[in-house]
Order: C-alpha cells, then structure tokens, then sequence
C-alpha cells in the first residue's frame, strides 16, 4: 500500500520533478508534488512525496530526512492525513443579521451597533 511523505524546509526552487528525482533513490515514487501559492505560483516550502510501500516510505525517512537538497536542509515524515472536510458554512454566516452581510449585516438599515452609523453620536450634541 502506498504511503505519502511530508517534506519540509524546500528551496523555492525545488520544482515536483526535481523532487520525484531526489527521491526515487529511496524506492519507487508514485507521485511527487511541491505546493505552490495559488496566486504568485511561487513555492510555498513544503510538499509530498508518495512512495509505492510503506517500508520504502520509511526507508526514504531514514535516509533522506536532514540531508540536503537544493540547498536547503529538508525535512521528512510520514504526511497525517487531511482531516475530513464538511463543506458547511463559513464562520460567521450563520449569524442572524450577521456575517453574510445580508439584512442587518453590512451597517445599512437594521445593521450595525444600535443601528446606526459607528461615528454618528446616540444622542444630540450641544457645542
């Protein structure tokens, strides 16, 4: 059965095939994949690594965590698995007159604190 590594401490420009690479001398590499910020598509410093067996996983975490690669000294251990998603609503939207900025929810009418304008005093001022 496959098992997936997390590696740590990469260099910004470790790309996925130069990690499959590096590994594919512990064992057989099912996968190898660096993590990239959704936006800039620049590295994020970390990624897995899946090895055919769960011996070679391990034989990949005594050889290869602490040594260096591009650089850079890596970490690796076995990847916790990713905790299960629910997909419900975001925190915050389930507030009545709250989060979703809905009736009540984006300072308009009925929304706000004391329904009214934050610098707006509750009372007339005399000056």
């Amino acid at each position: 059965m496959a098992s997936k590594l997390y590696i740590g401490g990469l260099a910004y420009s470790t790309t996925s095939d130069g990690l499959r690479e590096f590994f594919s001398q512990s064992g057989s590499v099912l996968s190898a994949t660096v993590i990239t910020d959704r936006f800039s598509g620049q590295s994020r410093g970390f990624g897995f690594v899946e090895m055919a067996t769960a011996e070679e996983a391990q034989n990949a975490i005594a050889q290869l965590n602490g040594r260096e690669l591009d650089g850079r000294k890596i970490t690796v251990e076995v990847s916790n698995p990713q905790g299960q998603r629910t997909g419900g609503p975001r925190p915050g939207g389930n507030r009545p007159s709250g989060g979703g900025r809905g009736p009540g929810g984006g300072r308009g009418p009925g929304g706000g604190r004391d329904s009214g304008y934050a610098h707006r005093p509750s009372k007339p001022v005399k000056w």
